[in-house]
């Protein structure tokens, strides 16, 4: 039998903690400070998290553009674009999306106008859920996750 002083001797040595091993995080604000309890963006490392867009503009005056979710998704779409512009990355470094629909009747409409934001064979993976209700009486709301350059 072993005692408890070789058997010690045979497990693994947990590596200590490093600084390094710790990522960078980072609440970014692209559109300056805000009052709303949530980031626009959030960098880890090389990652960004970019909360979700609903389709609002300032022609819209603080709610979402007219015109049904074609219009919205278009407009949710440009949103992200904006975002990931304005912190350093593009469409073509978003690597997951994740898709709210207060009415999943609308997904193929959805993902008609989707589709065109990205190369073809080179979407992002994606998750789509039927909400009960969103924000602004939205009708789509999109987040994504990108990796910066």
């Amino acid at each position: 039998m072993g005692n408890a002083a070789g058997q010690d001797a045979k497990k693994p040595a947990r590596p200590a903690p490093r600084s390094a091993a710790t990522p960078d995080i980072e609440f970014l604000q692209p559109y300056g400070p805000t009052t709303r309890p949530f980031s626009p963006a959030v960098r880890v490392g090389k990652l960004l998290f970019l909360a979700g867009q609903m389709g609002t503009s300032p022609s819209a005056a603080g709610g979402v553009v007219p015109g049904g979710i074609s219009a919205e998704t278009k407009q949710v779409m440009e949103n992200i674009k904006d975002v990931l512009a304005k912190v350093g990355s593009s469409m073509d470094r978003v690597v997951k999306c994740t898709v709210f629909l207060a009415d999943m009747k609308e997904w193929e409409a959805m993902n008609e106008v989707y589709k065109t934001y990205f190369q073809a064979g080179r979407y992002p993976a994606r998750s789509a859920f039927g909400a009960s209700g969103l924000a602004l009486n939205g009708r789509v709301e999109i987040e994504c996750i990108a990796v910066l350059p």
